[in-house]
């Protein structure tokens, strides 16, 4: 369990029970106004909120029909280009507080978009993404830090394609739109690594992944 969501669990119910303890002693107030709620409980609760913002981050969930992840890859040395959809997940983030940033997303391998259509059946066969099996490529964040671009965060994270999760790190933006996040990043993968593309000699082993996610606030 990341150690993040633990501290997660223990502040809500730590939150409600403040908050349960402020209602109570609201009620009370109302049905006995001489027995006014004690301020100090308010005050209690009005600090929790804010330190959970501060230190969980605020909650966004990633919007697909808004975002776009790609993929290019040379074939017989030629660029080809792709994107996966059905993006889904939550994502905690709040810029002065980088310690409670989570990032838990997937999109769907049988969404995988070439621009042939005889290819993107063949990608989802076995030897490939394994579509049927394997219906998701699933990425967890387990620490986002700052970098020695001021433009720039880096996120550290287990990837998983088909049954294998291996480490990965990439820096990306975040840019505020609103009250919701445009993340922006790419990093390299070497498709072997996944078991993709089998014994595919006409195809390159490293492929550059280019995300753009929109993330709206919950």
């Amino acid at each position: 369990m990341p150690f993040t969501y633990f501290i997660s669990q223990v502040l809500l119910r730590t939150k409600f029970q403040i908050l349960r303890t402020v209602l109570t002693n609201l009620l009370i107030s109302l049905k006995y106004p001489e027995k006014p709620a004690p301020m100090k409980h308010f005050l209690g609760f009005l600090f929790l909120m804010g330190f959970t913002n501060w230190a969980l981050g605020q909650q966004f969930i990633p919007k697909d029909e808004d975002s776009e992840v790609k993929f290019r890859i040379k074939n017989f040395g030629v660029n080809v280009t792709g994107t996966l959809k059905g993006l889904e997940g939550k994502i905690s983030f709040y810029a002065d507080s980088l310690a409670g940033a989570h990032f838990d997303v997937s999109v769907k391998t049988g969404t995988i978009n070439t621009g042939i259509d005889q290819r993107d059946n063949h990608l989802q066969q076995e030897e490939y993404f394994d579509a049927k099996k394997y219906p998701t490529i699933h990425f967890v964040s387990t620490k986002v830090t700052s970098s020695t671009n001021k433009e720039y965060l880096f996120v550290f994270g287990n990837l998983t394609i088909k049954d294998v999760t291996k480490e990965i790190s990439f820096p990306f933006k975040a840019t505020p739109r609103g009250d919701d996040y445009l993340f922006e990043g790419e990093f390299t993968l070497n498709r072997r690594d996944y078991n993709v593309g089998g014994g595919s000699i006409t195809m390159s082993d490293n492929l550059t992944v280019l995300l753009s996610v929109l993330a709206k606030k919950e």
